[in-house]
């Protein structure tokens, strides 16, 4: 199987399989407990049909859109990831040249694998900073700071990861941050030699971001169950998030939002925009899909801040589902993280593209010229 062979996010999570040591594969494709929300997030698009409008004239269709203050070329950006250079050892690099290439936001964690600074000075797409609140509050100055004078243009903050959830695979394959040998991982790595060669001899593998406060995940191996367990603020709350606005002081999103109420108070704080969004599944097993939550979150506060529905998305036709809910743009990590394990950047440009292509054409055939077409008129529910 060759990149060429890749036409959607399940063929290039197959070609992600065969080139990832299984710990590394498993801690991508995993999530909490029985896995009931993951497989739903896609699941619940299937609800949903498209209801196409015809003899619209669209030979030309219009993609762009305004994000927290910046006009992207598509409805779909590259959700904020952690221990990227683990993947393929371009990591970070890789999408966020695709993100300039398509003209879209790239997110990055604060769990990334390099450095605010360099994506700061290399990155010439929009750049979303992922902060998770650590109990060090000096950390979290430190990352707040660095991120204002890196010129990166909006924070995200995530409120649904106070606690790690329970990641079965990740307990049964023993995966940690950086990836501890046993004799089960060992088997796994040398059946791998690209990836083990590319992991021992080129750039050492660290978490920049954090390195300089933590030494969990870069020079202590650790699970990323344990890391957000130990290492991240429980006390986390309303007027914590409120403060962290205010330090920032530009475009400031909540990612991890599921309830029309919390929705609500995301606006009474100053929020810009929310991600509905349960962390890919990987949080907290039995909770409802993205999807199945927007159209409350958009009747409640769609007119006061922008809201993006993030997670599940395998499909173009997943992106239009979600605008003509009302979402403003949809983001996603496994439908490019696939991508970047199976073939780098040319992967994630690819996989991108292969979903740009499809939101294009579904766009001609629903007969929408513009996203502003898009609607529930559009929409039947089964």
């Amino acid at each position: 199987m060759r990149l060429t062979d890749c036409h959607n996010v399940e063929d290039f999570r197959r070609l992600a399989q065969r080139r990832l040591p299984g710990p590394v594969f498993h801690y991508i494709d995993g999530a909490a407990d029985d896995e009931v929300t993951k497989a739903r997030n896609t699941a619940a698009f299937d609800d949903c049909d498209l209801v196409p409008r015809v003899l619209a004239g669209v030979e030309q269709v219009d993609m762009r859109t305004t994000l927290m203050g910046k006009e992207i070329a598509l409805p779909l950006f590259f959700s904020p990831t952690a221990l990227q250079r683990l993947f393929h050892w371009q990591g970070e690099r890789a999408v966020g040249a695709a993100a300039e290439k398509l003209g879209t936001w790239f997110g990055i964690s604060s769990l990334a694998t390099v450095s605010i600074e360099e994506v700061g000075a290399t990155v010439r797409a929009p750049k979303l900073f992922q902060l998770y609140v650590h109990k060090d509050e000096g950390l979290n100055r430190s990352m707040i700071d660095r991120c204002k004078a890196a010129g990166f243009d909006a924070i995200a903050l995530t409120v649904d990861t106070i606690v790690g959830g329970n990641r079965e695979r990740c307990l049964r394959t023993g995966f940690t941050s950086p990836p501890r040998l046993t004799p089960r991982s060992a088997i796994s790595f040398a059946a791998h030699p690209r990836w083990t060669l590319d992991y021992l001899f080129r750039e050492p593998f660290a978490l920049p971001n954090l390195q300089s406060h933590v030494a969990h995940g870069t020079k202590v191996a650790t699970s990323i169950g344990d890391y957000f367990s130990t290492m991240l603020d429980q006390s986390m709350d309303w007027k914590a998030a409120e403060r962290i606005r205010a330090d920032w002081g530009g475009a400031f999103c909540l990612k991890g939002v599921m309830s029309a109420e919390d929705a609500r108070r995301a606006v009474d704080i100053g929020a810009t925009a929310i991600m509905v969004s349960n962390h890919g599944g990987r949080q907290l097993d039995g909770s409802r899909a993205p999807f199945d939550q927007l159209a409350e979150i958009v009747d409640a506060v769609g007119d006061r801040i922008e809201v993006i529905c993030d997670g599940g998305v395998r499909r173009g036709n997943h992106v239009l589902k979600a605008l003509s809910v009302g979402a403003r743009a949809c983001s996603g990590g496994r439908m490019y993280l696939y991508a970047l394990a199976a073939a780098g950047q040319p992967g994630v440009e690819r996989a991108m593209g292969k979903l740009k292509d499809e939101i294009e054409r579904g766009m001609k055939l629903m007969g929408a010229k513009s996203l502003a077409d898009l609607g529930r008129h559009n929409l039947r529910w089964r």
